[in-house]
């Protein structure tokens, strides 16, 4: 069983700033549709893959939640670029600076962009995991085309809109005026919910605002407390496991719930919550918001998230595990834990430098009745029994 992760997110929205610039230029080829993008899906649900910007090869990923594709800072530095103007971003988590500059060409699949201008951001590095990323491609960049992006095959594409590539439950989809925004609409209880952004750079499943998860009539189990981090910094939210989640005419899933207050991210957008990564990986996903569709294919509807049994919420230092965040309502919460322990062994086994892949990775989210012997990097060691808690 694979280990609870902190949940990664990137989503801005780029202020507006006038940018002296040759134009942006797209040329999507004749064979863009056997010009498939290999990706790799990472643990936090984003799109990972490989694309040539300047004629050098970068890390980049594929993010509908952005409103203007972005390089990073540091990747900025590294090529020469210079920023023109100075502006900010509005992020989940809260504002970061950005710089703008010109772009010179990117390509991606069957893609090249030429001209316009390109958005330098320095992001929290825990939104995007381990790994940097040189390359946020975002709204400005795909929203004149299709967007198939196959799970299953761990591929992409991109495709002239109005191709309709495979079958699946067709769902409206359009942007947000200017901020290139992904938005569709869901059911849950008793209503249907518009201006749901669909963003594939957020891991999570699904995101409401407290005020839209308080209307909607819905039913769900306990509710207990989660973290995680975007661009601009850490976020708490509540979590729950939602038992009806409804998306055009398939069939009910279950989903887990995160909740955001009503000042955070996507209330500041006007919107009504989020569809992230680990909501869309169960499809088959092709995305055109021109032709005014989004159509899913179910592909794995059994998968879920790793639920917590321990109710620690940890983050790999080194060899050693810190505590980020003890959920509301859990086992650690009741035996005492607090955030800012750190943990040198389970059940005796030393933290190992590739923890997330090791066996002893499953343990906080464990068979509910285990106990777990973990021991302190102060010397101390503690007892856990697991158990459901949400």
């Amino acid at each position: 069983m694979r280990p609870l992760r902190i949940l990664l997110l990137l989503l801005l929205a780029f202020a507006s700033m006038p940018l002296a610039a040759s134009p942006a230029a797209d040329t999507l080829a004749a064979d863009s549709e056997a010009r498939w993008v290999p990706f790799q899906l990472t643990t936090g649900n984003q799109i990972r893959f490989r694309a040539l910007m300047d004629g050098r090869w970068v890390d980049a990923m594929l993010d509908t939640g952005l409103s203007d594709t972005a390089v990073s800072a540091s990747f900025a530095r590294a090529a020469g670029m210079k920023p023109l103007v100075q502006a900010h971003a509005d992020a989940i988590g809260g504002a970061i600076p950005l710089a703008w500059t010109g772009l010179g060409r990117v390509e991606i699949g069957g893609l090249v962009r030429t001209g316009g201008r390109i958005a330098i951001i320095t992001a929290d590095p825990r939104a995007t995991g381990p790994d940097a990323v040189d390359l946020f491609v975002g709204g400005d960049l795909l929203a004149g085309h299709a967007l198939d992006i196959d799970y299953a095959a761990r591929r992409f594409r991109l495709l002239p809109s109005g191709r309709m590539p495979f079958r699946g439950v067709t769902m409206p989809l359009r942007l947000a005026g200017s901020n290139n925004l992904y938005l569709t609409e869901l059911a849950i209880g008793v209503r249907v919910q518009r201006g749901v952004i669909v963003d594939t750079g957020d891991g999570a499943m699904l995101t409401l605002t407290r005020s839209t998860w308080r209307n909607s009539g819905a039913q769900a189990g306990p509710v207990t407390s989660a973290v995680a981090y975007g661009a601009g910094g850490r976020v708490e939210t509540d979590l729950v496991l939602l038992p009806d989640l409804r998306l055009g005419t398939l069939p009910p899933q279950t989903a887990e719930l995160r909740i955001e207050g009503d000042t955070g991210f996507t209330a500041r957008k006007g919107a009504a919550g989020r569809i992230g990564g680990g909501l869309l990986r169960r499809h088959r996903v092709l995305l055109d918001p021109r032709a005014g569709r989004m159509i899913l294919a179910v592909n794995d509807a059994a998968w879920q998230p790793s639920r917590s049994t321990s109710g620690l919420m940890t983050a790999q230092d080194g060899r050693r595990l810190k505590v980020l965040h003890v959920m509301r309502g859990s086992p650690a919460a009741a035996t005492g834990w607090t955030a800012g322990a750190e943990i040198c062994a389970v059940d005796g086994a030393a933290i190992p430098s590739a923890y997330a892949t090791s066996a002893v990775a499953g343990w906080s989210v464990g068979t509910p009745g285990r106990v777990v012997q973990l021991d302190l990097c102060d010397g101390n060691r503690r007892s856990l029994t697991l158990a459901r808690f949400y």
